[in-house]
């Protein structure tokens, strides 16, 4: 089992950048598939960005370009560099870790994008 913990979340200006971490506990944490997914105020959870054990990555539309998935295998962390930030972007932010059929999830971290 993982236990998955977020944080860098924020209030940040239109056109500004965060990173997201999220911290993993537990083990085989190198062969979970990984991915990042917010929810705004009155609208459904949505896919972000993955990464698979091997490394491939998949980003929504709305972020390709402008954010970044990444993991660190021996620190058991998984990054969400956030560039160009718009205030569309504003939600919670949650992290996941998924194998074998089994998924887990942080407990979000508020992004708030306004000026």
């Amino acid at each position: 089992q993982v236990q998955l913990v977020e944080s860098g979340g924020g209030l940040v200006q239109p056109g500004g950048s965060l990173r997201l971490s999220c911290a993993a506990s537990g083990s085989a944490f190198s062969f979970y598939a990984v991915g990042w997914h917010r929810q705004a105020p009155g609208k459904q959870r949505e896919l972000v960005a993955t990464m698979s054990s091997g490394g491939s990555t998949n980003y929504a539309d709305s972020v390709k370009g402008r954010f970044t998935i990444s993991r660190d295998n021996t620190k058991k962390l998984v990054y969400l560099q956030m560039n160009n930030l718009k205030p569309e972007d504003t939600a919670v932010y949650y992290c996941h870790g998924g194998l074998n059929g089994n998924g887990y999830w942080g407990q979000g971290t508020q992004v708030t994008v306004s000026s």
